[in-house]
């Protein structure tokens, strides 16, 4: 096994036995929450996730993601690295992420080749891997799964001009 696998299975360890975001959170008054739960069919790996959203005039922060969990250290840690991607970025930033962590995840094992979109992933390239694996990416994607429906529970898409509604 390379070095670079080493890393890649200690950052996944690493984020599985220390979560960012772990433990749901109460989302303050005055800004937008929304929560979804999500289930692996496949292996049994759960996911409940809660977004709290900013609006501002410039548009929308998504200012805090908290979710609880069981499952394989692929879905946990996967949950962790997109917490603390996604946390206090814009919503066109997090769509952003998802799309690009989307398309590590349908490389097949060969990566990205844009340097931009695997510097903005940071530890998401850790899941490099497992893309190889179908069955385990359906894994990793758990918790980019309940962000989506809890972004669009909340309210804040559809507020957004240029959002998922338009």
């Amino acid at each position: 096994m390379s070095s670079l696998q080493n890393l890649y299975q200690q950052v996944i360890l690493d984020h599985a036995k220390h979560p960012h975001g772990h433990g749901l959170v109460d989302v303050p008054s005055g800004h937008l929450a929304g929560e979804s739960h999500q289930v692996n069919t496949t292996c049994g790996d759960e996911v409940t996730l809660r977004v709290d959203v900013r609006s501002t005039d410039d548009g929308a922060t998504l200012e805090r993601v908290s979710w609880e969990g069981q499952g394989c250290s692929i879905s946990q840690a996967s949950a962790s690295v997109m917490t603390e991607l996604v946390t206090g970025q814009d919503l066109r930033e997090v769509e952003r992420l998802d799309a690009a962590f989307h398309a590590l995840m349908g490389s097949r094992g060969k990566g990205l080749d844009d340097e931009e979109v695997l510097d903005a992933l940071g530890d998401g390239t850790a899941f490099t891997g497992v893309s190889q694996y179908p069955a385990r990416i359906k894994c990793a994607l758990l918790g980019w799964a309940a962000l989506k429906d809890s972004l669009a529970r909340s309210g804040a898409l559809a507020d957004r001009p240029g959002g998922s509604d338009d």
